[in-house]
């Protein structure tokens, strides 16, 4: 693990420093979970006793962030803003509000906010984790990365026979395959360099922005997790995360 003093903000024994903002982007239109998000913005969707975008709060606070960002759209933002102002969170924790008059998407979304002068955590704002944030950063510092994105192994099975073929004749046959991938959690670690990739204006989704840092030769790396995670942009998601919440509330107690 590389070790260097305090006043670069990098590493010091083995844990970041000078490293506490952290941006949740929550301007989206929850169109997976209508009709619900019809009324309520998916990140006050609740989990338990409180609702989801609390629940990041309370996590990155607990990982020593101590500024958030919080980008909105007109979707029902003045909601999460007016329920968070509302808030009991933990002490020191200061929030920030960006409003985004235009959906700019996943990446385009962090032009809107002041342009950081270190390393910062971006994350959806309807995932509930219990990944060791402290320990991304720790990852993202200790290989300089442009980018650190959190992943996460996935096995997704085929419903179906998957037929190999050359176009003229069949060559293999697999019946209901399993496939594994490393898939993203929705958490990111930027360096402030990563956000000069970004288009000057106009939407600009998150994948854009990766291969925009790949062909620029950026470093991109990856954060690899066994942590719980849960996506609640789906019903079934939702109900298998409230379902763990109920099995095991200590665990994401914070």
């Amino acid at each position: 693990m590389l070790e260097v003093g305090p006043s670069n903000g990098r590493v010091v024994c083995g844990l970041p420093t000078m490293v506490t903002r952290a941006i949740i982007l929550a301007g989206g239109l929850g169109t997976r979970l209508r009709p619900y998000t019809m009324v309520l913005p998916k990140p006050l969707i609740p989990i338990g006793d409180r609702p989801i975008i609390e629940h990041i709060i309370r996590q990155l606070a607990a990982g020593g962030i101590t500024h958030i960002d919080i980008c909105l759209g007109r979707h029902l933002g003045a909601l999460i803003q007016t329920y968070l102002c509302q808030a009991v969170l933990p002490e020191g924790v200061e929030l920030a509000f960006h409003w985004e008059e235009e959906p700019q998407g996943t990446a385009g979304a962090l032009r809107g906010i002041p342009a950081p002068d270190a390393p910062f955590i971006a994350m959806n704002g309807d995932i509930l984790t219990t990944v060791d944030f402290r320990q991304l950063l720790a990852t993202h510092l200790e290989h300089d990365a442009a980018l650190t994105i959190a992943m996460q192994r996935e096995r997704v099975d085929v419903a179906f026979g998957v037929i190999e073929s050359d176009g003229c004749r069949v060559t293999g046959y697999h019946e209901k395959p399993s496939l594994d991938y490393d898939v993203s959690l929705g958490i990111y670690v930027y360096a402030p360099r990563a956000l000069e990739h970004l288009p000057a204006e106009g939407p600009c989704q998150f994948p854009e922005l990766v291969l925009r840092l790949l062909d620029a030769g950026e470093r991109v790396v990856p954060y690899r997790t066994d942590a719980c995670w849960y996506d609640i942009g789906t019903l079934p998601d939702y109900e298998r995360a409230m379902g763990h919440v109920h099995v095991e509330p200590e665990l994401f107690a914070v």
